[in-house]
């Protein structure tokens, strides 16, 4: 115990190397589209929705079906299981069955023996819509109440009165924009099917189990039956926590449609289009405090948005309510978080969410 207290003391203030250095600065570090593709081996790309909210009307895959190098196609009707991969909550289709609900949500895949073929067929899939009207601001959607989940609520004390006794108020608000994750490996996954109904995925996740519970969903087979693999990954953020079952899922799908191994990685475009971003909020607030400046009463919205599904944006959304206060002691406030669904807005995941703290 004594030598290893000796080695950990001696330890401090000393470089100590990161168990990858060597092969990331050598290149010797194996990622996902450095892993040599199996035989048979297919590549797949995505026909993604130009619209924020739109009728999905006819997917035709005719021009697609005879272009080069097309092995298969699908789109929602093609999952064999069930047609969902919410992580916390239910009903977040992979492919959308009947209404797309935000640009860049995917609507079907190709998959081809090479990737510019994979992604030449998914440029000649056509898809007839009935574009819908769409809720793209917060403001709208805080209007409309359209939420992606109940409002949370924190409030202590008697706001009214509190107010009543502020010699003076403040009130307005201001925003924070959103962000992406922009990790510099792209989302991708290889899904290899085995000889017994089973499958092997090579994920760029963050999150290994919900990938492995999310493709048997999908496949309709047991968790046992799904291996989930994530030897590195080239940066996540949070960017891969959930959004990479979108990924690993359409390649499951289509691999164990084909029986061959499968590849999904999207291009920058494709992927800033079709995954979720860190949220953007809007901050609206009422303080009043005395003569010294002294908070009495604070009454503050907090509004993200959370886009077309829940997700993660609950738990986004009650980590922003309860830091709100930071340092200070506010004994009258009411707070109200609220994930606004500003309709079918461009990115993936983003609706609104207030919350009032008090």
């Amino acid at each position: 115990m004594s030598r290893q207290l000796g080695r950990i003391r001696g330890g401090v203030h000393q470089p100590v190397k990161h168990d990858s250095a060597r092969g990331h600065v050598t290149g010797s570090a194996l990622y996902i589209d450095d892993v040599p593709m199996p035989p048979a081996g297919l590549e797949a790309a995505l026909v993604l929705s130009p619209y924020a909210h739109a009728r999905i009307k006819k997917i035709d895959f005719t021009k697609a079906l005879a272009a080069p190098g097309v092995i298969a196609v699908i789109e929602a009707s093609d999952i064999p299981g069930k047609n969902d991969i919410g992580p916390i909550r239910p009903n977040e289709p992979l492919l959308p069955e009947a209404l797309a609900e935000y640009e860049g949500q995917p609507i079907a895949a190709v998959a081809a023996v090479t990737l510019d073929q994979a992604r030449a067929a998914a440029k000649l899939v056509k898809v007839v819509y009935e574009v819908l009207p769409a809720v793209l601001t917060i403001e709208e959607a805080l209007k409309n109440e359209s939420f992606v989940s109940p409002v949370q609520t924190m409030a202590r004390g008697d706001l009214k009165a509190a107010f009543g006794e502020s010699k003076h108020r403040l009130a307005g608000e201001f925003r924070a924009g959103g962000q992406d994750h922009f990790y510099l490996e792209g989302q991708i996954a290889l899904a290899t099917p085995g000889d017994s109904g089973d499958i092997h995925v090579l994920s760029s996740t963050q999150h290994p189990t919900e990938v492995q519970h999310g493709v048997a969903h999908l496949l309709g087979i047991p968790f046992s039956a799904v291996t989930a693999e994530v030897r590195r990954m080239g940066g996540g953020f949070g960017g891969k926590e959930s959004q990479a079952t979108l990924i690993a899922g359409i390649a499951a799908v289509l691999a164990m449609k084909t029986k061959r191994p499968v590849k999904l990685r999207l291009s920058r475009d494709d992927d800033m289009r079709a995954t979720g971003k860190r949220h953007p909020f809007l901050i609206r607030y009422d303080v009043g405090f005395d003569e010294a400046g002294r908070i009495l009463a604070l009454d503050l919205l907090l509004a993200s948005n959370g886009g077309n599904v829940a997700d993660h944006s609950p738990a986004v959304m009650t980590r922003a309510l309860c830091h709100s206060d930071n340092a200070y002691w506010l004994p009258t406030c009411a707070s109200a978080a609220i994930r606004a669904k500003p309709t079918r807005f461009r990115t993936r995941r983003f609706a609104v969410t207030a919350a009032r703290r008090a």
